[in-house]
């Protein structure tokens, strides 16, 4: 059941993503794209980690600005412990 929860959110934030130029995929293909462009031959080194801490900052100080600052309603939205989000947002100095 808890799979079939997960899917519809999904389609849900595809859906809602689609009406707006596109899904999120994309966006994150042409930010690395325009990334790689910018570097100009440079040499590329822990390029995961970059982008991984770059989304998830993002994604968590736009969560935590939609629920006024509410942990709870934040860590629910994200699908995350209490105690995981304040960890994250400690680390990304939001909190």
């Amino acid at each position: 059941m808890k799979q079939a929860g997960a899917a519809s959110a999904t389609q849900a934030a595809h859906s809602a993503n689609s009406g707006s130029g596109g899904d999120l995929g994309d966006e994150v293909h042409n930010s690395v794209d325009h990334y790689f462009e910018n570097m100009d031959r440079e040499s590329v080194t822990n390029l995961h980690r970059l982008v991984m801490s770059e989304v998830e900052s993002s994604l968590l100080a736009n969560v935590m600005r939609r629920t006024g600052n509410n942990q709870s309603k934040a860590a629910v939205m994200l699908g995350l412990n209490r105690g995981t989000l304040r960890a994250r947002l400690k680390l990304y100095g939001l909190i």
